[in-house]
């Protein structure tokens, strides 16, 4: 078995916590661990898994890398790089076309989203294992999540006439079905013929690549043409592939449902009962709280009187609610949300207005993670931005320089070796230097413990595209 892991989508039905720099798939749940890191344990919980990949953005990589190296340090990793998203289909046959070069038309491919939730993992090792006989036989396997509501908020796969989908057996797949309005849900519900469409598959990547000739041969030609340009290369303990925007621009977007499963005659389906969410929204995100004895669900701190169902979402300061029923609460430090429960799908509509006003609020938190570490701006007015810089042991920014702002450096905690100009310095604890504007400057931690420091810029521009890299060691020179 190879592992597909699908790392894209911004959420935005999650804003203000998902944003584009910070994906639904880096939320944290109530456990700790990141949407993605849960999908990456599940996938190194199934038996005679030989790899795994992941396809992600460009922009997304390093921090992919730290999600998975907390989990297990040494594991090889591979990874496909898009230099924007192109949606599943693409992502999928680009996956199928580098197993096939590796491991022949007989590899089984198992294609996982990383912003899912799966709880019950016995579940789900019983019907990727009925999946995975399926697939050997040539069918191109969905798994289909038996449904306990009428839910509008997802597709659905209708299976044949006289098929039950309670059964523990392979469904052939009638057609798929769009997201319905509450009528036709409640009508999928009672008839039972209807399961919700869960994005996993499981299939030969020879029968997915016959399939994807027959059906959609453009899609399959070009994205084969972009993985010919695309660059490779390996670091330690992982595997790189690199698709070039000049050639997979030329790929449609298209979900691999549009592309493919509706067309084909070689769709089967595994209804299966997993615990499943797709985490579409805050309330369902709510759902994975506990309430108490008021309906009301509290993450991080939160002080409530008087209220009833609510949801509140705070770990950085105090949120205190009174008299308030049905809400969505949900505090980040530069923007809060306050929603009604019934209308969390609605989100996206303000992100999508964030965007068209140009700013940067649906793109980016106010710490922002770097291969090296991560930064937080603390504050910022004209002329001047204050920064917290953390750079992990061992790493290093680039060796860089500014036209536009001067920086002061201040070691908080940890030790840095800073080149700045023609000098090479060590400053430990209350140590600083000054780099003025057009100086090349590089900054490291040579030591075994985080290097906390702040710096202060000033100029008359302060955006992070002010940077000229002259070496740097994430190649993003």
């Amino acid at each position: 078995m190879h592992i597909l892991i699908i790392a894209g989508g911004a959420g935005s039905r999650l804003w203000p916590v998902s944003r584009e720099s910070n994906p639904k798939p880096f939320i944290k749940i109530e456990d700790g661990l990141s949407l993605l890191q849960k999908t990456f344990l599940r996938a190194n919980g199934i038996d005679d898994v030989e790899s795994v990949m992941t396809v992600t953005n460009y922009e997304l990589f390093f921090r992919t890398e730290d999600e998975y190296r907390d989990l297990f340090p040494s594991m090889p990793l591979h990874y496909l790089l898009e230099p924007f998203g192109r949606n599943t289909a693409p992502a999928m046959c680009a996956g199928a076309l580098e197993l096939k070069n590796r491991y022949g038309d007989d590899a089984l491919m198992l294609v996982l989203p990383a912003d899912h939730l799966v709880r019950n993992d016995a579940a789900f090792t019983k019907a990727v294992a009925l999946a995975s006989k399926a697939a050997e036989n040539g069918q191109l396997v969905t798994f289909g999540i038996q449904p306990t509501h009428a839910e509008t908020g997802f597709g659905y796969i209708e299976v044949q006439e006289g098929s039950d989908v309670t059964a523990n057996q392979v469904l052939k797949v009638a057609r798929f079905v769009e997201k319905p309005d509450h009528e036709l849900a409640q009508q999928y519900l009672a008839g039972g013929r209807h399961l919700w469409n869960s994005g996993m598959f499981c299939f030969r990547v020879g029968t997915l690549l016959e399939e994807l000739d027959s059906h959609d041969p453009d899609l399959l030609q070009c994205v084969s043409l972009a993985l010919e340009a695309a660059s490779c290369s390996e670091g330690t303990g992982h595997t790189v592939t690199r698709l070039m925007p000049e050639t997979f621009g030329a790929v449609k977007d298209d979900s691999i449902d549009y592309a493919l499963m509706e067309k084909s005659d070689r769709v089967a389906v595994v209804p299966c009962d997993l615990g499943w969410s797709d985490i579409g929204s805050w309330q369902a995100m709510a759902g994975l709280v506990e309430p108490d004895e008021s309906g009301n669900r509290i993450v991080g701190k939160a002080e409530v009187e008087g209220s009833l169902n609510t949801y509140i979402r705070s770990p950085h300061r105090l949120t205190a609610a009174v008299g308030v029923e049905d809400l969505i609460i949900v505090d980040t430090p530069d923007a809060l949300l306050v929603a009604h429960k019934d209308r969390s799908q609605e989100v996206k509509k303000i992100v999508q207005r964030l965007k068209a006003s140009g700013g940067e609020l649906h793109q980016h938190h106010v710490t922002a993670h770097r291969p090296w570490g991560t930064y937080t701006v603390l504050e910022e007015g004209e002329g001047f931005k204050m920064k917290r810089i953390e750079v992990k042991p061992g790493a290093s920014l680039s060796l860089q320089m500014h036209h536009h702002r001067s920086e002061h450096w201040i070691v908080v905690r940890g030790t840095a070796k800073v080149v700045n100009g023609d000098q090479e310095i060590l400053l430990r604890t209350n140590e600083s230097t000054y780099i003025p504007s057009g100086h090349k400057h590089r900054l490291e931690n040579p030591g075994i413990i985080p290097l906390v420091m702040i710096e202060v810029q000033s100029g008359e521009y302060l955006g992070e595209d002010d940077i000229v890299r002259f070496e740097d060691s994430y190649g993003r020179c």
